[in-house]
């Protein structure tokens, strides 16, 4: 890897883990990962929550949990005060490259017959590491469309806007092509995502996600009850760590790059 990471040692349980995680990824053809916030922290982007996390208080500036102000309802009414928070973390994630994590899981596309990655992410950086078969289930924030019409653009950076956008073609109001809290998932990605799970993969992993949704959770869930190995890659314990065959209490960037080591790969 371009700016591989320095080796780590590990405790003997870990090392264990690693080894037979990377033995499981060696007989696969195909693999599964899902991702999350934490897959990202080692391109310095802020979970929303947690340790690091851009909003750490229970409540904004504007008196409404993060959830509240990201949301569909919020937007509906206010979207200034949705657009205040999504220009912040536009500013977070802005200039952010992948990493080494996301790299691997690109470079494993060129060693097995099929890659899925299903992220909650929004950053795009599975797309700049170079992932060919992606599922943005949370859309991307650097995709826009207009509330009145059908105009859409793509917005490298929200640097200079009025806040909130408006449309070039009409002059209604712009928003960025993501899932807000309390709206539904996009039926055809969703539909797309259970089709792959029917066709079935080799090796299921979860990454950097704090799994509280049940469509992160219950493919893990279903890979396991069907003798599929499961993986987790996560500092923190989440609701899967006890039901995976396989934890890893690392970062993702750090684990992957240990997991490649094995296997023999140095992708760029």
């Amino acid at each position: 890897m371009s700016d591989c990471l320095e080796v780590r040692r590990f405790d003997a349980s870990i090392e264990a883990v690693l080894d037979a995680v990377a033995a499981q990824l060696s007989q696969a053809r195909s693999a599964l990962f899902i991702t999350g916030a934490g897959i990202s922290a080692d391109s310095g982007l802020p979970t929303y929550r947690g340790v690091g996390g851009l909003y750490d208080s229970a409540a904004t500036e504007d008196g409404l949990r993060i959830e509240e102000a990201l949301s569909g309802e919020v937007f509906s009414v206010r979207p200034d005060i949705t657009w205040k928070y999504l220009v912040q973390i536009e500013e977070n994630c802005r200039g952010a490259q992948p990493n080494a994590a996301h790299r691997a899981i690109a470079c494993l596309d060129d060693h097995l017959d099929r890659v899925m990655v299903f992220t909650q992410n929004v950053d795009g950086l599975h797309r700049a590491a170079g992932s060919r078969e992606i599922i943005e289930i949370h859309g991307n924030l650097q995709e826009l469309k207009c509330t009145a019409c059908r105009h859409e653009e793509v917005a490298a950076d929200f640097a200079g806007r009025a806040i909130p956008p408006r449309c070039p073609a009409c002059g209604g109001i712009l928003r960025p092509k993501v899932v807000l809290f309390g709206e539904m998932l996009p039926e055809a990605p969703l539909e797309r995502f259970i089709g792959a799970l029917q066709d079935g993969f080799d090796i299921v992993f979860s990454i950097g996600t704090s799994s509280v949704f049940p469509y992160i959770t219950q493919p893990v869930v279903f890979a396991g009850g069907s003798g599929i190995p499961t993986v987790e890659i996560n500092p923190s314990r989440t609701q899967l760590s006890d039901i995976v065959d396989f934890y890893l209490p690392l970062g993702a960037a750090v684990a992957m790059t240990a997991i490649l080591e094995r296997l023999g790969l140095d992708c760029p």
